[in-house]
């Protein structure tokens, strides 16, 4: 009896506190083993790492269920739980992390720009150390391939597309009159300072779900979160003043920037080709406030006004003494946002906007007035699933009010609409591996003017095809309801229309980026009306069509000489559309074939001074002939223009920053206008429209003030 009773104690001491073994092999998605894995019980000290065959054993006392986790850096961890006795000879596949640096991006027909981007083509200080960018957002881009040179307009035009086809957003919420208003021949410039904002996302075509009611394009411009220090910033200009300030407080912080411009003095010394009888009067100011809570919620609020003023004569081959043109317009925006992290990894974001913008017009003796108000409500959702799904959607509401009214010596009246948008969208990112991700979108849009809904598919692949290098391609449909000049005269149209197909190629390694991307743009119910210019009594309908087809090529490279960063760009366009008052259809007369810009920017220690120039170069765009007969099939010269800027560090926060633009003073040439009538040998007349100065200088005196002596402008000149 005391032997059995022995025998049995044995028996039970031997089940359970016997070891048990653990073994297996980890391998990647690709069968390869992975090496120097780390294997463990979650909660013991039982564990050890993987041999150069991938394969593991270790002895552990655990029984019952545990959870076996195995681990290397670029993999995601793997869990699983079971009786211990189940975890021999198991074989693991670890799954790419697709949160590591190397990872693919899904970015096709998309620029971002930022300390968090993980390609970065163009970042925000190049805004302004740009030459020939004068500080303006859109002179910065349009170094980008994509865009055509317009020099006259100033405005982005992207790959065929007019330049309403392109809508500007702030924190996600829309800018509705991005650009100051100017006479004909006289280049505008984008209203938003770049000294507020961190990031920038400018997608070319194919953009998200998420943003609608453009045919080409979205510019996205994020504002800065989080100022890193209080600081005053004082510039005195050869064309005006301007004086910013922030202040931080322990949970909020205020930044304000206002500037005053007068071309009087700039005008005595250097006349341009008109005759002005008010130069350019402008005063604008903006500020951002800051407010983060406790809970990472973070609210912003944006406000910016704006007022310009001028008066001038521009020649006209039609009129003996040319023509007369005033403009008074003042211009209120305002952008709430708020966004905050939720439980269960969700996020929100969510926002209003509000613009004011009017306008008075003289033209001879024609009187305009102008005033539209919009709006713009917003509310999107995230939802993280895991590292490899992800899913955002939303709803919003946009507003637009425009009343006109139109007086001369013999007419007068009033025309105006309403034009009311409700869209909703849903977009997921899918990661496969590493290697291979997708972005798959859908946007419904409602319009209350047009009585129309049209539903948009958005589709995005994404492909690692090396440590460096991946390819794109994406496809998406895009509605955008026509111009206010044709809606506040005519109310009967459907919405316009563009299909894109984009194939991307891009290469990234140490400071060097190349890109390679091919389009094509199909485009139909674009607007047309049979009269000269818009009048209430044309007759209007959406039977206009269009392509636009092309190759962007990008190369950056910030690596290969010291001190020294460069960017260059070529875009080959082809276009042709049947729209507005076309008889036929035609390259439109703001499209260039080629296209290509050189950018180089150094910094020279000795000198204590930033030197850069940029060199842009469009083909000739199409004109009409009309002793020659069809239509826009006459081509100008092209267009050349070498800019210089220079920047000299007068002390650590004092800079004189000088630029010119088209140093060569090439002779440029915009288009031609011809006469009404033919003369006395049928022949019609004809003047070259020039840019109103073919060179244009600035001089700037820039001075910061803080508690870190070492601060300046530097970044944002």
């Amino acid at each position: 009896m005391k032997t059995l009773l022995i025998a049995l104690l044995t028996l039970f001491y031997l089940s359970t506190f016997a070891q048990s073994t653990i073994s297996g092999k980890i391998i990647d998605q690709q069968g390869l083993p992975v090496i120097g894995a780390n294997v463990y019980l979650q909660g013991t000290y039982d564990g050890t790492a993987t041999s150069d065959e991938g394969n593991f054993t270790f002895e552990t006392d655990a029984k019952g269920i545990q959870t076996l986790i195995a681990s290397s850096i670029s993999f995601e961890t793997y869990s699983k739980s079971a009786d211990v006795i189940n975890f021999k000879n198991i074989t693991i596949k670890l799954k790419d992390d697709i949160n590591t640096l190397d990872a693919v991006t899904v970015n096709a027909g998309t620029f971002n720009a930022g300390d968090n981007a993980k390609v970065t083509a163009l970042k925000p200080l190049d805004i302004v150390t740009t030459a020939g960018a004068l500080g303006d957002f859109v002179g910065a881009l349009q170094t980008l391939p994509g865009t055509s040179n317009v020099a006259e307009d100033g405005r982005l035009f992207v790959r065929g597309g007019d330049a309403d086809e392109t809508q500007i957003f702030v924190d996600g919420m829309r800018v509705f009159t991005p650009y100051s208003p100017s006479a004909n021949n006289i280049p505008t410039r984008g209203r938003l300072s770049p000294f507020l904002f961190k990031g920038i996302t400018f997608s070319t075509g194919g953009y998200s779900a998420e943003y609608g009611q453009a045919l080409s394009s979205v510019l996205l411009l994020n504002s800065v979160n989080e100022p890193q220090e209080e600081k005053t910033d004082i510039s005195i200009m050869s064309v005006g003043l301007g004086l910013g300030n922030t202040q931080i407080w322990d949970k909020s912080s205020l930044s304000v920037n206002a500037n005053y411009i007068n071309l009087t003095p700039y005008q005595k010394l250097y006349p341009d080709n008109n005759e002005w009888h008010k130069p350019v009067e402008s005063f604008g100011g903006e500020a951002v406030y800051r407010y983060k809570f406790n809970n990472d919620g973070l609210l912003k609020v944006y406000g910016a006004y704006s007022s310009v003023d001028f008066d001038l004569t521009q020649e006209d081959i039609n009129e003996v003494n040319g023509v007369r043109f005033g403009l008074n317009n003042k211009n209120l925006y305002i952008n709430t946002s708020y966004q905050d992290f939720l439980e269960r990894d969700w996020s929100i974001q969510t926002g209003i906007s509000f613009a004011n913008d009017r306008s008075n017009i003289k033209i001879n003796t024609s009187e305009i007035e102008d005033v539209e108000n919009s709006a713009h409500l917003k509310i999107a959702l995230k939802k993280y699933f895991s590292s490899r799904y992800k899913l955002n959607f939303g709803a919003e509401y946009f507003i637009t009010n425009f009343k006109e009214n139109y007086t001369d010596a013999n007419f007068e009246n009033t025309y105006g609409f309403d034009n009311n948008i409700f869209s909703s969208f849903a977009e997921t990112d899918i990661f496969f591996s590493k290697n291979f991700a997708t972005k798959i979108g859908l946007r419904g849009e409602y319009s209350q003017l047009l009585e129309e809904f049209n539903l948009s598919p958005r589709l995005s692949l994404a492909y690692k095809s090396g440590s460096n290098s991946q390819f794109s391609l994406a496809y998406g449909e895009f509605f955008q309801n026509p111009k206010n000049e044709y809606l506040k005269f005519n109310t009967d149209f459907t919405a316009e229309k563009t299909t894109h197909y984009i194939a991307n190629y891009q290469y990234v390694k140490n400071k060097q980026i190349f890109r390679a991307e091919a389009y094509y743009k199909d485009y139909g119910s674009l607007v047309k009306y049979n009269t000269d210019f818009t009048l209430p009594t044309s007759t209007y309908d959406n039977t206009g069509n269009g392509f636009a087809k092309g190759l962007d090529v990008f190369w950056r490279d910030n690596k290969t000489i010291k001190n020294t960063e460069y960017w260059m760009s070529y875009s080959y366009l082809d276009t042709e559309r049947n729209y507005q008052n076309y008889p036929t259809t035609a390259t439109p007369n703001f499209a260039s074939k080629h296209n290509a810009s050189l950018v180089v920017k150094r910094w020279v220690e000795n000198w204590k001074s930033q030197i850069g120039f940029s060199y842009n170069y469009a083909s000739g765009r199409n004109y009409t002939d009309p002793n020659k007969g069809g239509f826009l099939t006459e081509q100008a010269k092209s267009f050349n223009s070498l800019n210089l800027n220079y920047a000299y560090l007068i002390s650590p926060q004092k800079i004189l920053y000088l630029s010119v633009s088209n140093v060569l003073g090439s002779k440029n040439v915009n288009g031609y206008q011809y006469a009404d009538q033919p003369n006395t040998e049928g022949i019609f007349d004809r003047r070259t429209i020039t840019p109103a100065a073919d060179r244009f200088f600035f001089i700037g005196f820039f001075w910061t003030i803080s508690k870190n002596k070492n601060d300046n402008q530097l970044d944002n000149l």
